[in-house]
């Protein structure tokens, strides 16, 4: 029986054996294959492991925090100011108070101006002030902290002759500004050209469009970069040094000095007492506490907003 009969009658045709060469090429492709395939599990393995070892620092300084630290949280310490040495209890209640002081006065100033700025450096990017306030603000971003401190003193203490939690909050506020602008800037470039155009051909003015639409488009990256900003300043003590530079009392006064938790953590960490070394350890507890807070409460805040995106 022929070939074309078997084929005609739904018989399998016959297929002709590989040849030596073809063989060969499917050995090869498997062995590719194979080695890529065990590179790219060794490749999975180590980002694996770096990201393993990116967040084992931040949990190791958490949990040994919390050891040393823990013993001395109570209600006391939140509540009641520092005792003399040789008396039991005390608190940092004037350093927790001052901290947020500062802060708020820090965000007041520092945020609609980097806001601002990023939003001018992102809607502007070729002009010449643009190119100027971009080169700027990164050298702001590296300048140490403890020359952010003197241009306080001399600015804002100097004039007045004492200092102050208002000096305090614009020197930390001084160096929010480079981080929140640099930060908007790269969030709202991410927002597509496309809803610049939509709001435009739909009659919305720039400064609208800028406003309503990029703006809260690019609202949960800058929001991050916000906590990246008060992460910084928060645990800042060389600005405050020269500026706010502490009160053994409870004060919210702005013109006058103030406390804060990480001046505060270091005068007990540097003191010989180690009831007052073991205080310094929960106001370092609370620190990074307050910022792991203030993280849980943008992912909340900007949950729907991430849902939205995604769909």
């Amino acid at each position: 029986m022929s070939v074309g009969a078997q084929v005609s009658r739904g018989a399998t045709p016959l297929r002709p054996h590989p040849s030596g060469h073809q063989r060969a090429v499917a050995e090869r492709t498997q062995l590719g294959i194979g080695r890529r395939r065990a590179v790219n599990t060794v490749m999975v393995g180590l980002t694996f492991a770096a990201a393993l070892v990116a967040a084992l620092p931040l949990l190791f300084i958490f949990g040994y925090m919390l050891i040393r630290g823990a013993s001395s949280l109570s209600l006391d310490f939140f509540t009641n100011l520092p005792r003399p040495v040789g008396e039991e209890g005390g608190g940092m209640a004037n350093a927790i108070a001052g901290t947020v002081v500062l802060i708020a006065i820090a965000s007041a100033v520092g945020l609609p101006v980097g806001i601002g700025a990023g939003l001018y450096l992102a809607e502007k990017q070729a002009t010449p002030l643009a190119k100027v306030v971009r080169f700027l603000s990164d050298v702001l971003n590296g300048l140490p902290s403890i020359v952010i401190g003197i241009f306080g003193w001399y600015m804002f203490v100097r004039p007045v002759g004492r200092f102050s939690a208002t000096a305090g909050g614009l020197a930390l506020g001084a160096m929010m500004i480079p981080l929140v602008t640099r930060t908007t800037e790269e969030m709202v470039r991410t927002v597509p050209v496309s809803l610049r155009e939509a709001a435009l051909a739909l009659g919305y003015p720039r400064w609208r469009t800028s406003m309503t639409i990029v703006f809260r488009t690019a609202l949960a990256g800058i929001i991050t970069g916000v906590l990246v900003a008060v992460a910084r300043i928060a645990g800042e003590t060389a600005p405050l040094l020269f500026t706010a530079f502490g009160n053994d009392y409870f004060s919210v006064a702005l013109d006058q000095p103030i406390e804060s938790l990480p001046h505060k953590i270091y005068v007990n960490a540097t003191s010989p007492f180690d009831q007052w070394i073991e205080h310094a350890w929960a106001g370092s507890l609370v620190l990074i506490a307050l910022i792991l807070v203030l993280s849980i409460v943008a992912r909340f805040a900007t949950r729907g907003r991430f849902r939205g995106t995604s769909d």
